[in-house]
């Protein structure tokens, strides 16, 4: 018996139909495409469950004539194709003739339809790939495709697809990029009997941005309109303010049909260099019109991807047309403005104004006691820091007021992490019959700093009071700070001790969300903030938002791909809010299985990177000391949640073998 065989046409069009229709989005992407090319101006998509038990595309275009339906549904039966030279210059949409064979091979499906010069229209039904029905119908000029339970017949198939949300959200998602691809057509999408959009359908792409991402993502951006070597660029670009942490709101389109271009996103994003911050993505919808023949969209069953004859003159496009943009655009003059206006401080000339002492480390709700000062000189950030006394920053030996011997425990709120921090130290002068207070006062008189010999008593009651629990070294002087970022602290008398304060502080933030176990601490705004996603990560913040809410993020959902935030963490501004739910989308879309632990790890990673110190910020002498001595009390935080290290040590030995003291 011979072991190759013909396959059954049935089996063949189960497998043929695989390679078109992956769930029901695609038929949607299909149909609608369809409907683009019969010259529609009005197109309706309706879904019920998601598209899987209902799907229905209607359309006001040119109709299928009575003697053509029956062959539409053959497989390889097109319109648009006739010789093998019309490859080479494909403007349609469509061109395989593979959809409704496909789409009727594993659903029930039902076509009304009418052409302008016809007064009857047409109604033919096809289930599981088999006509069952034709008959004469009273319908309007246009086309009007109903699909029911999709993979019916292949179990197999249907096991596969997602919940009913996910599926509506991927069909919302398609519906995005079909509207920007052609905003001259009205598009509306009416899911559960809700229409949840609808496109004027006026030609202007900014009203169909406007539709789809709403008013905050239309506020910030920027009009492109560029033309060179017969390569027309135009669309929007997001402002250099209104960057994005991913690249999914980045949007292509070539002679009308969304594609994913390596050139093209290169393109954009060496046209921001400079702009933007290192690790922000700008935000775009650019359409490219280009000659037919020098591009091939056939190189991809989803037709997402193209290939050009030659790729350097789309590069030169796109990255001209975004340059100039973000070029003439008003944040770079605004930004520019703003720093020159700024008057340049005089790191040496001494400022006398008393002012209250307050450090980043505490929550925005606290202030920090206020120190009466006498006489202290405060200076602007210097290359070389000059000590406020004179003398250099001193800790104090004995434990200040108010902080225990052991090391504090991370209370039930960020705003409970620094309960216990020691308060910072300005002068080491000792007070005759006083302990030594937490913030002390610097005299006039060097004589009266003129240090003390304590009795006896004194030394014990004082041993008594140091910190019992130091597995490290304590730490001896605070210096000052190295190009607004690190701590450089006098360890011992052989070691110094250089501290990332951002890297310490994002530490010290992230062991304090992970012992609130789920219980992190929210404050409610007093006006939300609602942040725009795609489609793929609003289904995946959906999806999660237990963790979110864990977080100490209080989000939900408000339609069409937004999300509006009621509470965010402690230490979150507003900007840092919408940033760190993007960033938190992204996360989750990417990682789409379902671990729990890995996401809640990378919450709290997000939330204490952004509530941290910021390196490059300068901060006051009273900050350095507190964290440095926040940070003694933990010995075994070494690296951040990143894996950095949080210090390093520097031997007073390689500081003499650099100036020659030693051999």
């Amino acid at each position: 018996m011979a072991k190759i065989q013909v396959l059954d046409p049935h089996v063949a069009e189960l497998i043929a139909a695989g390679e078109v229709v992956e769930r029901p989005s695609s038929v949607i992407k299909e149909l609608v495409e369809n409907s683009i090319d019969a010259g529609a101006s009005v197109v309706t998509v309706e879904i019920r469950r998601g598209g899987i038990s209902y799907m229905r595309v209607t359309d006001n275009g040119c109709g299928i004539a009575r003697e053509d339906v029956a062959t539409a549904f053959l497989r390889h039966a097109t319109s648009k194709v006739h010789e093998k030279e019309d490859l080479d210059a494909i403007l349609t949409l469509g061109f395989r003739g593979e959809a409704l064979a496909s789409i009727s091979a594993v659903a029930h499906v039902d076509l009304i339809t009418r052409t302008p010069e016809s007064e009857i229209g047409t109604h033919y039904a096809v289930s599981g790939g088999a006509a069952m029905e034709i008959e004469d119908a009273g319908c309007p000029a246009g086309t009007t495709i109903t699909v029911r339970d999709i993979f019916y017949n292949v179990p197999a198939r249907m096991k596969f697809l997602k919940k009913d949300t996910s599926e509506g959200n991927a069909v919302a998602g398609l519906m995005d990029k079909i509207e920007l691809s052609h905003p001259e057509i009205s598009f509306r999408l009416i899911r559960d009997g809700k229409e949840t959009l609808h496109t004027p359908g006026d030609g202007k792409l900014t009203s169909a941005i406007y539709a789809v991402f709403g008013k905050a993502f239309s506020a910030n951006l920027l009009p492109v309109d560029y033309t060179l070597g017969g390569i027309h660029v135009h669309g929007c670009v997001s402002s250099p303010l209104g960057s994005r942490p991913n690249r999914s709101m980045q949007n292509f389109f070539i002679n009308g049909r969304f594609v994913r271009s390596r050139t093209a996103v290169v393109a954009l994003e060496e046209a921001y260099k400079g702009s933007i911050m290192v690790g922000k993505f700008p935000a775009c919808v650019l359409h490219l019109e280009l000659p037919a023949e020098v591009v091939d969209v056939n190189v991809h069953p989803a037709k997402l991807e193209v290939r050009f004859v030659q790729e350097r003159p789309i590069f030169d496009a796109v990255y001209h047309g975004v340059k100039s943009a973000v070029t003439a655009s008003r944040d770079t003059k605004a930004i520019d403005l703003a720093f020159r206006q700024k008057p340049l401080a005089n790191p040496y000339k001494p400022d006398f104004t008393e002012k209250p002492v307050q450090t980043h480390l505490e929550s925005p709700r606290r202030s920090l006691q206020q120190t009466e000062v006498t006489s202290v000189q405060r200076f602007s950030p210097a290359p070389v820091r000059i000590e406020e006394s004179g003398q250099p920053l001193v800790l104090s030996d004995s434990a200040p007021a108010g902080f225990t011997s052991e090391p504090p425990k991370f209370q039930s709120t960020i705003e409970q992490i620094l309960d216990h921090e020691p308060q910072p130290t300005l002068s080491v002068c000792p007070v005759p019959n006083e302990k030594t207070r937490a913030v002390q006062t610097a005299v006039k008189s060097p004589e009266a700093c003129a240090p003390s010999v304590p009795s006896a008593a004194e030394e014990e009651e004082s041993e008594a009071e140091r910190p019992t629990q130091m597995e490290a070294p304590p730490v001896r002087r605070v210096l000052g700070e190295a190009f607004d970022t690190y701590i450089i602290v006098e360890y011992d008398k052989d070691t110094l001790m250089f501290i990332d304060k951002h890297a310490a502080h994002e530490r010290l933030l992230y062991e304090a969300l992970k012992s609130q176990k789920g219980e992190a601490a929210a404050q409610t705004l007093l006006t939300p903030v609602t942040v725009t996603l795609d489609k793929n990560e609003y289904t995946a913040v959906l999806a999660n938002l237990q963790a979110f809410s864990d977080a100490g993020f209080d989000v939900e959902d408000f339609g069409s791909g937004t999300v509006l935030v009621r509470s965010a963490p402690l230490n979150l501004n507003g900007a840092d809010i919408e940033n760190s739910v993007l960033e938190m989308a992204g996360y989750l879309e990417q990682n789409k299985s379902d671990i729990t632990t890995e996401h809640m790890d990378w919450l709290y990673h997000n939330i204490a990177c952004r509530a941290a110190i910021k390196g490059g910020n300068a901060s006051r002498k009273e900050e350095l000391i507190a964290l440095a001595e926040r940070l003694e009390q933990n010995p075994d935080v070494r690296y951040c949640p990143h894996g950095r290290p949080i210090y390093v040590m520097l031997k007073k030995k390689t500081l003499e073998k650099e100036f020659g003291r030693l051999g």
